[in-house]
């Protein structure tokens, strides 16, 4: 039996501030859950009978749609601890890493953290004004990616600043070159912007490997691409240069 307020409490980690107060996240589903338990110790898992894994608070399922974000609430709901993660830390130049700048869609941002798993990028900047990767919307957007990728909110600017000049900055930009002519690196980092703006001024200045995704088409058709199509187009050609 859930109490009521075990239930305003699961409710209330949908707003930011709350998660940023309790330092806790919720994540749902068999595959998300399961992925995070192997990497953190839950707070609480509140499930129905059908989920046999671990200690669990059990639930009914009216219950579980009463503290669940999804329309079809799918066994299991944990609470999580937020990782500790310390924006000062060092920058591994060896690897090849994503800075995102200013993504507002909590969709995109998981999708994008789930797509950087699937390539084998373990570090993620985000600017302060890009969404909340814990939101709930992003933790199951990512299916269990969150698990694996390093998320650090900070400044990119000063992250930039503390690079050599000459350390790859890549950046998606309608002013670039076709990516698939560029020569591209196996260490480097490579913005991508906001959904509507792109990349910022500021960051566009820092920006010394401008790419094109090109458009195939003739007349008017599609203006652009989501951004996390385009994050999955761009890593994909960067690893398929790796295997080359």
């Amino acid at each position: 039996m859930i109490s009521k307020n075990q239930i305003k409490y699961i409710r209330q980690l949908e707003m930011k501030k709350f998660r940023k107060r309790e330092k806790c996240f919720v994540a749902e589903g068999p595959k998300v859950v399961g992925d995070l338990m192997k990497q953190y110790q839950p707070k609480a898992v509140f499930a129905t009978d059908e989920w046999n894994q671990g200690d669990k608070i059990p639930v009914t399922e009216d219950e579980l749609r009463r503290i669940s974000f999804l329309q079809n609430p799918q066994q299991v709901l944990a609470i999580f601890p937020i990782p500790e993660c310390d924006s000062d830390i060092p920058h591994d130049i060896h690897q090849l890493s994503l800075a995102l700048d200013g993504i507002q869609d909590p969709g995109n941002l998981g999708t994008i953290i789930r797509i950087a798993d699937w390539f084998g990028i373990d570090t993620i900047y985000c600017s302060e004004d890009t969404a909340d990767a814990y939101n709930p919307k992003a933790v199951q957007a990512t299916m269990g990616s969150l698990a694996h990728v390093h998320i650090i909110y900070t400044d990119l600017l000063r992250l930039f600043n503390s690079l050599p000049p000459s350390y790859p900055i890549y950046g998606t930009l309608l002013d670039g070159d076709a990516i698939y002519q560029q020569s591209l690196s196996r260490e480097g980092i490579i913005v991508m912007g906001n959904e509507g703006n792109g990349i910022s001024d500021a960051v566009r200045q820092r920006v010394n490997r401008r790419l094109l995704i090109p458009s195939f088409h003739q007349g008017d058709r599609a203006e652009s691409l989501n951004v996390a199509i385009a994050t999955a187009i761009t890593c994909s050609e960067f690893r398929r240069r790796d295997t080359q």
